[in-house]
């Protein structure tokens, strides 16, 4: 009985999101445009993130390099180096691992702070006063993190990718230009815009789970909480199912 009332709450969960995705999608044409909310929102989510991100992309591209050439020398294909790490961090690893750091750090803190405002009454007073707090709170914190990810996948991708270098550098004496011809030659269309594609799904999955989570938290200091840990775990869920959805379909059109 138990696991049937967790399932029901869990479908109903799934509705109220899906409604809240409609109600964005109509409020984003709507006017009074907040644009000096959206590039406060752009300024406090992009350049906050970017020493995580930065540090977490470099490492990604040193431990890849080291664990993988090992392997690559006793077959004597060393020299295949920089198109793997490439390949590899420029498909799948650059933004799946940016979009996990941000969904830890952007979305926890997204539901931290509209939870914080629905459990202070900040929003019911918006409400009274005239003002939508949707439009405000909601639209523009979806519409920087949109924006804002892709972009911190790239410098994240670039960051990993000078990380690779530098080993390659030291081991292998392999310099600055040849290790990205290489990287550059052997990535292609179907490798790029597939991810750059996903990643602006990825960054409205997180804004709009963090932003419904802290929007519909409950009373009580326990409740911000909740809304914080639910919005993390729920977006990492969903950027897991996002990237499978991206990858078949991206399978698919690279086939024909």
């Amino acid at each position: 009985m138990l696991i049937w009332i967790k399932i029901k709450s869990f479908f109903m969960e799934i509705g109220e999101l899906t409604y809240f995705t409609i109600r964005f999608f109509k409020e984003v044409f709507r006017r009074p445009y907040e644009f000096k909310e959206f590039l406060r929102q752009c300024y406090s989510i992009g350049n906050r993130s970017l020493l995580l991100v930065g540090i977490t992309g470099f490492i990604i591209g040193l431990v890849l390099t080291l664990q993988t050439r090992p392997t690559l020398m006793e077959f004597g294909a060393v020299s295949w180096m920089p198109s793997m790490v490439g390949i590899s961090i420029v498909r799948e690893i650059g933004p799946m691992i940016t979009a996990l750091v941000c969904a830890g750090k952007i979305g926890s803190g997204i539901g931290a702070e509209l939870g914080s405002m629905r459990v202070t009454e900040q929003i019911d007073a918006m409400e009274v006063s005239g003002t939508n707090p949707f439009k405000y709170l909601v639209v523009t914190r979806v519409m920087a993190t949109t924006l804002m990810i892709p972009l911190l996948v790239i410098f994240g991708d670039a960051i990993a990718l000078y990380g690779s270098y530098l080993v390659e550098h030291l081991k292998g004496d392999v310099s600055f230009a040849l290790y990205f011809n290489q990287v550059f030659d052997s990535l292609e269309f179907g490798d790029i815009v597939p991810a750059t594609v996903k990643s602006f799904f990825f960054g409205l999955a997180i804004g709009l789970v963090g932003c419904f989570k802290g929007y519909y938290c409950k009373k009580g200091t326990a409740g911000v909480g909740i809304a914080a840990n639910s919005a993390v775990v729920f977006t990492s869920l969903l950027l897991f199912i996002i990237d499978f959805i991206a990858v078949f379909v991206a399978d698919i059109f690279y086939d024909l």
